[in-house]
């Protein structure tokens, strides 16, 4: 369970990194930049997401930051990066 939850929140700072043009093209420009924003708040759970690092539980800056994104962005973010590796012509993601 743990190893899946560190998928998630794995894929979810490389999404932050990743579709922030794409998300562009997705929503309005005043939405998308509250969207954007939102997102690059979650830097602060790189360290519980980096392989390496000690951290075995994210700051209580990190949940913060997640309780903060609008669910409607987070969800566009990771349908968005659900279809990068097909759009790249790579085998679907698969975390299990």
């Amino acid at each position: 369970m743990g190893a899946v939850k560190k998928c998630g929140v794995a894929m979810l700072v490389v999404v932050v990194v990743v579709c922030g043009v794409a998300l562009q093209a997705q929503v309005g420009e005043s939405q998308q930049n509250n969207c954007s924003t939102e997102l690059n708040s979650l830097t602060t759970c790189a360290p519980f997401v980096v392989p390496g690092q000690p951290m075995t539980t994210p700051s209580s800056d990190c949940c913060t930051a997640l309780q903060t994104v609008d669910h409607d962005c987070l969800c566009n973010t990771l349908r968005i990066a659900a279809r990068i590796p097909t759009a790249c012509s790579l085998p679907p993601l698969n975390c299990a």
